[in-house]
């Protein structure tokens, strides 16, 4: 993949010891080594599946309304040439007594990794049960808790929470290639099998259909609406984007630089590190000119290379250090080039802590000060517990399907095939070119240094460069990290605009979306 923060190269650093690879929405802390590509053989674990589905029937109020639902846990074969090779685990939410599934949409939601399961949207955002935390979004004392979810969007839309081969209780079958379906276009393929499956087992061709992914899953659902388009002419209404990857868009490192200075002014003005007249700003008015900073001087400044003169480093030096909360010596040193890795070391090493990666509002304490990047991800260490603790007891206690295996809430996975040849961007683009009334939504969180927001919005922007897509995009950004949904106001506010999301793709189009202007 050619995102360099999709795959980031610090993994060793900061997740697995002796890895190459850390992955968008986290890895696998302690994961074990990789096998070789096509030499791992699956286990018996498949067989420990129960044969049918675990339904249970349950009412709950969301957005002030009372619903009355079907939850269905079990797992969809997934055949290569006919032959069952793997049992994708899914869990489906369904309003009961409707009668026309016209005019109940359907959503099919998955997180990222790659090689993480549904959990975290599935329990932290719009589904009908969440992890207990505390308003702005972290740990409360363990075990964690459950508790009902007001915010979820189940009023408005059914939902299919699926976990990728590898993940949760997905499986391939004995004797089957381990790693099968690890990979970019592999990965897409399987869960696109999935959703024709589904699709096709409840009788949902008629439905309006949704795609929301989070972090690498913003990777798989780019992809993989134009693959269920062109396999099985299925035409998706409308793409979630969460904590969206760059998706493949060509850019080079200078573009990466200069998009990524607003999260790092985010980041510096959370933790009070900004000079006093920015700090004393709303967050959004300081980003309005980081942005602008960003865009339309260190862009420049970088694109002269070594013919920028002395006086014109020192005052981009001095801008710089100005909106990241550095100092304008350490920028200099660094060639006006400042990587997340080093800000999140950098900034608060004078008291000895690091900041987060998914959410930078989150404090880190490595075994030393020195060094040029954290040891750790402390907020994915808040997160893990919590969830783990949470989707076992939800599964297996409330919903009564409890397998004799691991709930994976992270997989292995590795080796992952990049397929580089392939980019899910232009996939996105043909989807869109090919079926006009395709709209797009990308969500985020300001303090998200992995998937940043204004690095999204540059995505966004380039997939189409002429402009024709302008009117079917739009964005939602938050003051939260890379789960933006932990933090209550945002919780609210985000399931908000996934229903105002639905509603605006589903709007009754008088005419063809496109038509050609007269000549003057």
């Amino acid at each position: 993949m050619k995102s360099s923060r999709i795959l980031l190269s610090i993994a060793a650093a900061l997740f697995l010891s002796g890895s190459a690879t850390a992955f968008a929405q986290g890895a696998r802390p302690g994961a074990p080594p990789a096998a070789p590509a096509g030499g791992a053989k699956a286990g018996k674990e498949a067989d420990l599946l129960p044969a049918e589905p675990s339904i249970s029937q349950h009412t709950g109020t969301f957005n002030g309304k009372t619903v009355s639902y079907t939850t269905e846990a079990g797992w969809i074969p997934i055949r290569d040439d006919g032959k069952v090779v793997a049992k994708m685990f899914y869990v489906g939410y369904t309003k009961n007594g409707v009668t026309d599934v016209s005019q109940r949409p359907l959503i099919i939601s998955f997180n990222g990794g790659p090689g993480t399961a549904s959990v975290w949207m599935h329990m932290g955002f719009t589904g009908p049960r969440r992890v207990t935390y505390d308003d702005d979004g972290f740990q409360q004392k363990p075990p964690a808790g459950i508790e009902d979810n007001p915010q979820s969007i189940l009023d408005v839309a059914d939902i299919v929470y699926l976990d990728p081969i590898g993940t949760g209780f997905s499986r391939m079958v004995e004797g089957e290639d381990l790693h099968k379906f690890h990979g970019k276009m592999a990965d897409i393929q399987s869960v696109g099998d999935f959703i024709l499956t589904y699709v096709n087992k409840k009788d949902r061709w008629t439905s309006p259909k949704f795609i929301i992914g989070e972090s690498y899953g913003t990777t798989r659902a780019s992809g993989l609406v134009a693959s269920v388009q062109q396999r099985f002419q299925m035409y998706i209404n409308g793409v979630i984007l969460v904590s969206a990857t760059e998706l493949d868009v060509d850019r080079g490192p200078e573009i990466n630089f200069a998009t990524g200075i607003p999260t790092k002014t985010a980041t510096a003005w959370y933790h009070k590190q900004l000079p006093a007249d920015l700090q004393s700003k709303p967050l959004k008015a300081v980003l309005a000119e980081a942005e602008n900073f960003a865009m339309n001087e260190l862009l420049v400044a970088l694109g002269k290379g070594d013919q920028l003169s002395a006086a014109e480093r020192d005052a981009v030096a001095a801008k710089i250090a100005r909106f990241t909360g550095l100092s304008k010596e350490y920028v200099l040193q660094a060639n006006l080039r400042i990587d997340f890795a080093r800000h999140w070391k950098e900034m608060l090493r004078d008291q000895r802590y690091t900041v987060g990666r998914l959410d930078t509002r989150y404090i880190g304490i490595d075994k030393d000060a020195a060094g040029e990047r954290p040891e750790y991800s402390p907020e994915l260490a808040d997160w893990n517990g919590p969830f783990g603790a949470a989707i076992n007891k939800y599964l297996r206690s409330e919903l009564k399907y409890n397998p004799d295996i691991q709930y994976n809430i992270w997989g292995n996975v590795r080796p992952w095939a990049q397929d580089d040849n392939v980019s899910v961007g232009e996939m996105l683009r043909t989807a869109m070119r090919d079926n006009p009334y395709l709209k797009l939504m990308v969500t985020g969180g300001y303090y998200d240094a992995a998937c940043d927001y204004f690095n999204a919005m540059y995505t966004v922007h380039h997939l189409q460069p002429g402009g024709e897509f302008k009117d079917r995009y739009r964005f939602a950004w938050y003051e939260s990290g890379h789960m933006m949904y932990l933090r209550k106001p945002d919780l609210k506010n985000a399931n908000d605009d996934l229903r105002s999301f639905i509603s605006w793709a589903l709007e009754g189009a008088k005419d063809y979306p496109r038509k050609a202007k007269p000549r003057q």
